[in-house]
């Protein structure tokens, strides 16, 4: 499956963003999906993921109740709704399948085995 993130772009603090993340090739119906997120000088971090279905969600604690992620299996969509938006939620996001997911392993990179190539997020303060 090939992804391909979009919608990052320059935003002032407090303002919204959306991400999409598009999937081709095989159907991304039978994968966990995620974001993670890497700043300059830091390591990649997790941000969110949902379940195959739709029906499980998990956040970072940094951006629970500010994010959300969501997915729209028929179009292979991913989304990240980013409302209420922090200098130290700039970085470069990055769109990730694979899975399956459970409390143990959701927030991790290993869990999932393909990546897109990264959006960029700058938020001013």
């Amino acid at each position: 499956v090939q992804l391909q993130a979009s919608g990052g772009g320059l935003v002032q603090a407090g303002g919204s963003l959306r991400l999409s993340c598009a999937a081709s090739g095989r159907t991304v119906s039978g994968y966990a999906m995620s974001w993670f997120r890497q700043a300059p000088g830091k390591e990649r971090e997790f941000v969110a993921a949902i379940s195959k279905s739709g029906g499980s969600t998990y956040y970072a604690d940094s951006v629970k109740g500010r994010f959300t992620i969501s997915r729209d299996n028929a179009n292979k969509v991913v989304y990240l709704q980013m409302n209420s938006l922090k200098p130290e939620d700039a970085a470069i996001y990055y769109c990730a399948a694979g899975g399956p997911i459970y409390s143990g392993n959701f927030y991790s990179s290993h869990t999932y085995g393909y990546w897109g190539q990264g959006t960029q997020v700058t938020v001013s303060s």
